[in-house]
């Protein structure tokens, strides 16, 4: 009996912010046999991504590592660190900071949500989902905590929905000239090992990341880096965990085990993206991604259509954000384009639903895949009749082909 093959010829081009493209290298390392998550081998490997992992969040601290999606680690940030009815703050930049509010309502905490607080021509519906933190925002709102009821400050570093990322050095700062004692708690989901970031000195006490962005890997692991500021604070906390318990995961981890079971052969796709990245070099992986951003940026200016983030200081290298004409639906754009040209494009999320879409350059990506993913888009834009004042494919071959390439993940080995 003949089936039917629902897939296409040729390599669907998967140009979402994440999942991103897993290298070949990885998908093969994950094909190993599965071993025995108690003997000696597997203590050795956990040893070796939890020492990588620390690298990545340029850390010198425990680094925990939970078999969960990155939502599990933003439970895990919260639960260990505080009690039922505090109050945390949390500053709005688009649907993914929206989603950790719902999420530490959820757990019982009171959430002060700031919104940035000018208006916006473009995209009047979301004037904030175009803009970074607001440090000012934060530092203003905290010196008038005197009582210091406020017991966290929670931001997003890149905002996957939107294409911004912020500057988290800044919202340090701010803190810290509030002589405020809040932690400092940082979701880098999309923004880690694609763009730079600094848990120790940029003074974050909990990172939280997963693996289906910058780390090139299938979705399944997700990451709390903390430092010993929210160590203490955990041996306090009365929000109610297990699972997500620091205590027992860090006592064991030292050893490269884990209080359960671990995804074992994930563990070993994190341990070959960890060769990539870390025998590249952070600074080129880091330089790489801003190259390839500036590309698909100069196709989207070349068209002449509003980039999502309105600030040219805070664009984020990990995805671009597209605002096409009102009366236009993004997601009939990107439905043409998939059904067209095999190319998955990110939907626009909450609030900009329909609106826009996104253009993923992370992952395994080189110049000629992102060429071809604005010549997708291109071809779909014309067909949905969008007005373009120029060419985008055009500007994006004479960017790449005008500044060298600091390489790309598949060359390492």
């Amino acid at each position: 009996m003949q089936t039917l093959d629902a897939h296409p010829s040729g390599r669907h081009f998967l140009q979402i912010p994440g999942p991103s493209p897993v290298p070949d290298r990885i998908l093969r390392a994950m094909s190993l046999p599965t071993i025995d998550h108690r003997g000696p081998e597997f203590g050795q490997l956990g040893k070796r991504v939890l020492a990588g992992m620390q690298q990545v969040f340029q850390t010198q601290h425990p680094v925990a590592i939970y078999p969960a999606s990155g939502t599990g680690a933003w439970e895990a940030a919260l639960s260990n660190t505080l009690s039922p009815g505090d109050t945390v703050l949390m500053y709005e930049t688009g649907h993914f900071a929206t989603l950790w509010r719902r999420l530490a309502e959820r757990l019982g905490l009171e959430v002060e949500f700031l919104t940035w607080p000018g208006s916006d021509a473009v995209l009047p519906e979301a004037p904030g989902w175009r803009q970074g933190v607001r440090a000012d925002l934060i530092e203003e709102r905290l010196s008038r905590d005197t009582a210091h009821r406020i017991k966290a400050v929670c931001v997003v570093h890149n905002e996957t929905s939107t294409g911004v990322t912020s500057d988290i050095a800044a919202v340090r700062r701010a803190i810290d000239a509030a002589r405020h004692p809040a932690l400092l708690m940082v979701d880098t989901i999309s923004g880690l090992a694609s763009a730079d970031f600094r848990h120790d000195e940029w003074g974050v006490d909990v990172s939280v990341s997963g693996s289906q962005k910058g780390l090139m890997l299938p979705p399944g692991i997700s990451f709390n880096a903390l430092s010993p500021k929210a160590l203490e604070a955990s041996r306090s906390a009365k929000l109610p965990r297990s699972f997500w318990a620091w205590d027992e995961i860090v006592e064991m981890s030292a050893g490269g085990y884990w209080p359960y079971t671990p995804n074992t052969n994930l563990l070993y796709g994190l341990s070959e993206a960890l060769d990539i990245l870390l025998g590249q070099g952070l600074a080129q992986v880091f330089a790489r991604h801003q190259r390839w951003a500036a590309g698909v940026r100069a196709a989207v200016n070349a068209w002449g259509l509003p980039i999502q983030c309105a600030d040219p200081k805070v664009y984020s290298p990990v995805l671009t954000g597209v605002i096409l004409p009102p009366g236009v639906d993004a997601d009939a754009v990107r439905k043409l384009i998939h059904q067209r040209f095999d190319l998955s494009l990110g939907t626009g999320l909450g609030k900009v639903k329909g609106r826009m879409f996104r253009m993923g350059h992370l992952g395994d990506s080189n110049d000629l895949t992102l060429l071809a993913m604005v010549g997708g888009v291109e071809m779909g834009l014309k067909l949905a009749g969008v007005p373009l004042a120029g060419s985008g494919v055009q500007a994006a071959m004479a960017h790449f082909a005008a500044s060298p390439s600091p390489g790309t993940p598949a060359d390492v080995g």
